[in-house]
């Protein structure tokens, strides 16, 4: 059996190891979406293209997505039974 005060001792612990956790993910998060710098013009352009390829892949996806399950969401057209 544990006393009252081993259990509040490690639950302090780990606390400070959520705590720990918690900071290493946000500051994992941030550096994942914060833009890069382009030093040079043909990295600009080349930023300039690829985030724009993936704004319209995510339009299209959205659009699919919409088109085949909108329906469920009360979105978009519903298809017709037979």
């Amino acid at each position: 059996m544990r006393t009252l005060e081993e259990i509040q001792a490690h639950k302090q612990e780990l606390h400070a190891e959520i705590q720990k956790k918690e900071e290493e993910i946000a500051i994992t998060w941030n550096s994942l979406w914060q833009p890069t710098k382009a030093n040079t013009k043909g990295e600009m352009v080349t930023h300039i293209i690829a985030n724009s390829i993936t704004a319209v892949d995510a339009f299209l996806t959205m659009r699919k997505l919409i088109s085949r399950y909108g329906h469920i969401f009360g979105i978009g057209r519903k298809r017709k039974g037979r």
